[in-house]
């Protein structure tokens, strides 16, 4: 095998899209895929693991790593920080592991910003806006909690144009295998090959 510089596989998508089964497919079926592990200021919920689903810690630790560049994007919502470390995620990649994201337009254009090189942005769209209405309708919220999802999921498919890649999930397993098929070919590309000269020397050519 050539040794390679890993992935960040960005998956952003409209609520009601199906990203989360989506990634949670790709993780599962891969053993040199990762979810990213974000950090945040927010409580652990019941059955949260530090670690496992955030990394949690207090305000002035998030602001003493903000100060000191430690994080490859971050932002403040609703009274919570949130952001990714960089120093674990670039000794991931170094070491060839991909690591999967599932964030928004703005966490992905940070995201390219931090990691020139190493970012394969996927935007997830809806068949069509009435499937994702009739989505949205489906999880019971009430009709104006549906209709400012609607309008937050068109500002966010405004984005798609950014990416790499955009897949329309019509068919869950059509979509997996597409995902599958573009993390394969980033894995490839020849600019992420680190080892691609020793293994060409080892052949013979020069």
């Amino acid at each position: 095998m050539i040794a390679r510089r890993g992935v960040c596989l960005v998956l952003a998508a409209a609520s009601g899209t199906g990203k989360t089964s989506l990634s949670r497919r790709m993780i599962a079926a891969d053993s040199n895929l990762a979810l990213s592990i974000s950090m945040t200021t927010r409580a652990p919920r019941d059955g949260e693991v530090d670690g496992v689903h955030y990394l949690f810690r207090t305000q002035a630790e998030f602001d003493a790593l903000v100060a000191g560049n430690g994080f490859l994007e971050h932002a403040h919502v609703f009274g919570r920080s949130y952001g990714t470390p960089r120093a674990p995620m670039e000794s991931a990649l170094a070491a060839g592991h991909d690591v999967l994201f599932d964030i928004d337009w703005q966490g992905h254009r940070l995201l390219r910003a931090a990691l020139p090189g190493d970012v394969v942005g996927v935007f997830i769209l809806p068949p069509s806006v009435d499937v994702l209405a009739s989505r949205l309708r489906g999880r019971g919220d009430p009709a104006d909690a549906v209709a400012r999802r609607m309008a937050a999921a068109v500002a966010e498919m405004s984005h798609a144009g950014e990416f790499d890649h955009v897949l329309v999930n019509d068919d869950f397993d059509t979509s997996v295998g597409e995902l599958t098929a573009i993390l394969g070919a980033a894995r490839s590309a020849r600019h992420r090959l680190i080892g691609l000269g020793g293994v060409l020397a080892g052949m013979g050519v020069g």
